[in-house]
């Protein structure tokens, strides 16, 4: 075996190591955090707004952290530098942004954690060959580790940076990185969110017909989401020409806002619901669309997360609530929206196929890759990615 590959190999094991653990510990508090605000929320969510003011403090302080577009440019460009800063600003400023009652994912987070990871072991080696595939490797890494589901993260890190084409030649480390983070935040006692569907279907054309009509609405909805943040960015920043009244103003609306508006319901990643979808709890037709403007107008203002998360819970209570009108098992209709608006609004097509088959059961296959093919195609070239690379394709011509 080539001595660079099998150097590759062992580091991207590191990395998974490394990743898993961070994102486990991570990923435990944050839960705990959430169940801390869910009880208290109203001593909580009037101070978000004064939370934002040291998120915009300390984003100043470290010199302008920009996320997943760190990510993205890193991946692009040799010489962009990703600082191990990052990992305790993103964490610490994602876990004060819940805790006190921002609408936002936990991906977004873990996804950097693992690139930082990775890409500063390949520094070490003073190779940006090793530091590319490691940062790949090492985005898997954060996924998997967060999220339990090791083969969608594989294909996320792969396919997400650009469509242009797939990354076979980090395919090997990335797999490797993944399983090892997966493994290990399992053995630190990060549970996995998995639902048992026992769905039976039949595969005729009024079904087929049915689940069309499903992916195109999971379309529309990842599309509208992806279109609203990126609106709501610009129009925040238009009106609010410093980040201190943006982040505060706009926090001050949504911490009032959520208190009236269903006692916190909206606050957070969205998991409770998720669960009320899959577990027999009490979904409103509405919830979808409202979970969706406090989250984009919650990141838009300027704190800190993920996405993902909240396009579950949009997708699953949207799913649940309109599958009952097509005459589908409800939760079959909640997890194909779960996984479909993820889709649509990342521009990543095998990842949530997998992340449907890892979270319901690989039985389901065929039709998650049904519907989520149709919703990433819907979708247009609506991203809530800014940096990702469409250069290969003109969609005007589709």
């Amino acid at each position: 075996m080539n001595r660079n590959r099998l150097i590759i190999y062992v580091l991207s094991l590191l990395v998974g190591v490394i990743s898993g653990t961070i994102a486990a510990l991570f990923g435990i508090v944050l839960l705990k955090i959430t169940a801390f605000r869910e009880i208290n929320y109203i001593y909580l969510l009037p101070f978000l707004s004064l939370i934002g003011l040291f998120i915009v403090y300390l984003y100043n302080k470290i010199g302008g952290v920009k996320g997943m577009g760190d990510v993205f440019r890193a991946a692009k460009s040799e010489n962009y530098k990703l600082s191990l800063f990052m990992v305790p600003f993103v964490i610490i400023t994602t876990w004060i942004t819940h805790l006190f009652g921002g609408s936002a994912g936990r991906e977004g987070v873990s996804v950097q954690i693992g690139a930082v990871v990775g890409y500063n072991v390949g520094e070490k080696f003073n190779s940006s060959k090793f530091s590319h595939i490691l940062l790949i490797s090492g985005m898997a890494a954060g996924f998997s580790g967060l999220f339990q589901t090791p083969i969608a993260a594989i294909f996320f890190a792969l396919e997400v940076l650009s469509l242009s084409y797939f990354r076979y030649y980090a395919l090997i480390p990335t797999i490797i990185a993944s399983l090892s983070s997966y493994a290990t935040s399992r053995f630190i006692g990060l549970e996995k969110f998995s639902v048992d569907l026992s769905v039976t279907y039949e595969l005729d054309y009024v079904f087929l017909l049915k689940l069309l009509v499903l992916g195109v609405c999971f379309g529309f909805i990842g599309k509208l989401f992806a279109e609203l943040l990126c609106y709501f960015s610009g129009f925040f920043k238009d009106i609010f020409k410093s980040n201190y009244k943006k982040i505060f103003f706009i926090g001050l609306f949504v911490s009032l806002f959520s208190i009236f508006i269903h006692s916190g319901r909206y606050s957070g990643l969205g998991t409770n619901l998720i669960s009320s979808s899959f577990y027999g709890g009490k979904i409103y037709f509405y919830d979808w669309i409202l979970k969706l403007l406090f989250t984009v107008i919650t990141i838009a203002a300027g704190f800190q997360g993920g996405e993902v998360t909240p396009l579950f819970s949009i997708g699953a209570s949207f799913g649940l609530f309109f599958s009952s009108f097509l005459g589908l098992p409800i939760m079959l209709g909640a997890a194909l929206g779960y996984a479909a608006v993820f889709s649509s609004s990342t521009k990543t097509l095998l990842a949530p196929i997998f992340i449907g088959a890892e979270v319901f059961g690989f039985e389901y296959i065929p039709i998650f890759a049904l519907v989520c093919s149709i919703s990433y195609v819907v979708s247009g070239k609506s991203t809530i990615y800014n940096e990702q690379d469409f250069s290969f394709i003109d969609m005007q011509k589709l």
